[in-house]
């Protein structure tokens, strides 16, 4: 008997070695792990089907993988989007680059940057009607735009290689609630705002397609980019490695958004109030094929800017704006945080 336990309690521990190495070596695994760090990104509009790469990335397990806890909120508007950044209430948040460039002009601005551009070309566009004698910009001579408060896209019609002045326009102010109903009604006889929001809208409304015709700003000579991520600058000098995580798991959102646009626009869906899930992929297809897979992306990859241009599009904003200090490309876009072009091609 004596011998039989001897062999017992020589098995128990032998066992109890690899037991004891093995928590040994999982407790100090998780002493050495990187705690999540918390991003609140701001989106400065309410939601719609082109921000479905976010909710994708969150969705699977994307941010998490960076070690990332990122959670969303909205602001009403870009402005009030930066002054967040700014503060440091948001770390992240998704603007109109072009409003950054006017932000960046204050006296006591904020560093602030973008690092990732998910719109390539801005969505500003006049929406009209065929049968309101309307089928390119010059034929808006004489006729009647309706115009919401703060519509950012008249702020860059001086740059349109239209061939009329404003002064033959008639802007007349509207409500944004209201954009879309007084076109359909006929009363206006186009409005200005996003092409992928307001086009697809008014079909939604009843408007047929063929009656419609897109005006986009980016077809007329306007070099502007559009939507991008901006960042926090103590926070991305404090936890660079954290930015660039982020880009990566939105990058790799993009990337799930177009292979599964269906999916991707019940996601974002899910996140309106009685969202329309075939409306919202509809809007979505859109903006993937006007805005964020242009040539210069598939070409340059997704997120980057080419410096050049974003000059060009700063001397356009300032046609209709009076900068105290114009900023440079350098001051806007900070392309440390992107992968390398190989991680950001995109079919």
């Amino acid at each position: 008997m004596s011998r039989f336990r001897t062999i017992i309690l020589r098995g128990l521990l032998a066992l109890a070695f690899p037991l004891a190495a093995l928590a040994a070596r999982d407790a100090a695994a998780a002493e050495n792990a990187a705690p999540s760090t918390a991003i609140h990104f701001t989106f400065d509009r309410p939601i719609d089907a082109s921000m479905a790469p976010f909710f994708l990335a969150a969705k699977d397990g994307k941010f998490g993988a960076e070690r990332l806890n990122v959670s969303f909120n909205i602001a009403p508007g870009s402005p009030e989007a930066l002054a967040r950044v700014a503060k440091g209430d948001s770390e992240l948040a998704l603007v109109d680059i072009n409003e950054l460039i006017r932000f960046r002009d204050k006296d006591d601005a904020a560093p602030i940057k973008a690092v990732f551009v998910l719109f390539n070309r801005a969505p500003y566009a006049i929406v009209a009607r065929r049968s309101r004698g309307i089928h390119v910009l010059s034929d808006l001579d004489g006729k009647t735009v309706g115009v919401a408060d703060g519509d950012l896209s008249m702020r860059l019609w001086p740059a349109l290689q239209n061939g009329i002045k404003a002064s033959r326009v008639k802007f007349h102010k509207i409500g944004a609630a209201v954009r879309e109903p007084i076109l359909s009604a006929g009363q206006v006889d186009a409005v200005a705002g996003f092409s992928y929001l307001s086009a697809v809208n008014l079909r939604d409304r009843g408007v047929p397609g063929a009656d419609l015709v897109v005006l986009r700003y980016a077809d007329y000579g306007c070099e502007a980019y559009g939507f991008a991520v901006v960042v926090n600058p103590a926070f991305a000098a404090a936890k660079p490695d954290a930015v660039k995580g982020f880009v990566r798991a939105v990058i790799a959102g993009i990337a799930t958004t177009v292979k599964e646009p269906a999916r991707a626009a019940e996601e974002a869906a899910s996140r309106i109030d009685d969202g329309d899930r075939d409306l919202e992929l509809e809007r979505l297809r859109t903006v993937l094929a006007d805005n964020i897979l242009t040539d210069e992306v598939k070409r340059n990859g997704l997120g980057g800017i080419e410096p050049v241009r974003l000059e060009r599009s700063i001397d356009q904003i300032a046609q209709d704006f009076k900068f105290r200090k114009r900023p440079t490309a350098a001051d806007i876009f900070d392309a440390q945080f992107l992968p390398p072009v190989a991680g950001r091609l995109i079919n």
